[in-house]
């Protein structure tokens, strides 16, 4: 054998795992793109929900933000494949007591949004599997050009707390931390404002096609009560470099136990570990759409070119565990709620918050945050600051070079 000739044959030489988390940076670069189109969606949403809006539009109109705009990227096939891309949690639109996840089906809308009604807006896209997330609490006006003058200062308290509560979580996510850590600061920050975190919601770890991975924090300890009802304590975890989560914080001014409505619940994900031989045609039909469509990543039954087909089938399919249901929640109908997530990249530079939109500046509170808290929401306040100021010298630096 010559000295230019391998000692291995090709079929002995393993190929190279390919790598799908931040150490990539053409996986870093997917996050951050999938990141804007989710900003941009969120930006157009806020501006729809005026009075008279109808839930199903806002829907459908954020919904085609996402998929236009992933569908100008990554065109070229790879292997002769095309790159996945598209929504990768469908627009939800939740409004007063309802915490999360209402998508509701175009014959069964309600009535259009008023003057006054708190909206969360809830949604995610992803490039080639690779998700970023976002929600965000508004106030309805009779305009996008006149936002509400004064809004109920119980809901501008729990608007408040929920997004500080947002930013520092995000802050505390960092390589080498625990889950138990970010829940005690959320935590903190629901006590010195006097609201209470969603129990059941959960903030996740995201990897690619996965947007519930197995590491997750609480938004609250549960108490022994808590767990007498069935409530689990989550398992300790540590954050790793290169690791991408979802900061998911809704607080309430009730006692943040949710309970399911009248809603009728349309958001689904594949559980893709289990598998029966469906009796129904329309449970077929409804699993086979999914299969093809939506196999690893939540949808919602609007995007079924056949909605009765697909109301008739879903059943079963839920029945079996084949799909998991994603029910719209909802609080005490007196109780106010503010709902605020945001997607961070856990960088070598540091964790890198790149969803998510500013709190409305008519959000406000009288209750001031613990020490603690304090400090924190000022170094963030003062980074986010420092990187404004280079942002607007590299662009004035860029125009001027340009003229």
């Amino acid at each position: 054998m010559s000295d230019d000739e391998s000692e291995f044959s090709v079929d002995e030489i393993e190929e190279e795992e390919e790598v799908t988390d931040l150490s990539n940076s053409d996986v870093c670069t997917k996050y951050q793109e999938a990141a804007k189109i989710v900003n941009l969606a969120l930006t157009g949403l806020v501006s729809q929900c005026v009075a008279g809006a109808k839930i199903i539009d806002l829907c459908q109109f954020g919904t085609t933000i996402l998929e236009t705009q992933t569908a100008k990227l990554y065109n070229k096939k790879v292997n002769g494949t095309s790159i996945e891309k598209g929504v990768a949690f469908p627009v939800c639109i939740s409004v007063n007591d309802v915490i999360c996840n209402h998508s509701p089906l175009p014959s069964e809308e309600l009535e259009p949004l008023k003057v006054g009604d708190a909206v969360k807006i809830d949604l995610g896209c992803h490039i080639d599997g690779y998700i970023a997330v976002a929600a965000h609490t508004l106030v309805v006006s009779e305009s996008a050009d006149s936002p509400p003058e004064t809004v109920d200062s119980e809901l501008g308290n729990v608007a408040v707390a929920a997004y500080n509560a947002m930013l520092v979580a995000a802050n505390a996510i960092k390589a080498g931390a625990t889950n138990t850590e970010v829940t005690e600061v959320v935590q903190r920050v629901a006590s010195s404002y006097g609201v209470n975190p969603i129990a059941t919601l959960r903030m996740h770890q995201m990897k690619r096609f996965v947007i519930d991975g197995v590491k997750e924090i609480a938004l609250k300890e549960p108490t022994p009560e808590d767990i007498e009802e069935g409530e689990e304590k989550l398992p300790e975890c540590t954050f790793e470099q290169a690791e991408v989560y979802a900061i998911d914080v809704a607080m309430s001014t009730g006692d943040g136990k949710v309970k399911h409505g009248d809603l009728r619940t349309t958001v689904f994900k594949r559980n893709v570990e289990a598998n029966y031989r469906l009796k129904m045609k329309a449970s077929r039909y409804v699993l086979t759409e999914v299969d093809k469509k939506f196999p690893t990543l939540p949808f919602t039954l609007s995007h079924f070119e056949d909605e009765r087909q697909a109301r008739m089938g879903i059943t079963e399919c839920v029945t079996h565990g084949l799909l998991d249901p994603y029910p719209s929640l909802h609080e005490k109908s007196d109780a106010k709620i503010a709902h605020f997530k945001c997607t961070v990249l856990l960088l070598p530079s540091g964790t890198a918050k790149v969803t998510g939109l500013s709190l409305p500046s008519y959000f406000k509170t009288d209750k001031e945050p613990d020490e603690e808290t304090a400090q924190v929401l000022k170094e963030i306040a003062e980074k986010e600051a420092k990187k404004a100021k280079k942002k607007a010298a590299k662009k004035k630096k860029k125009k001027k070079a340009s003229s």
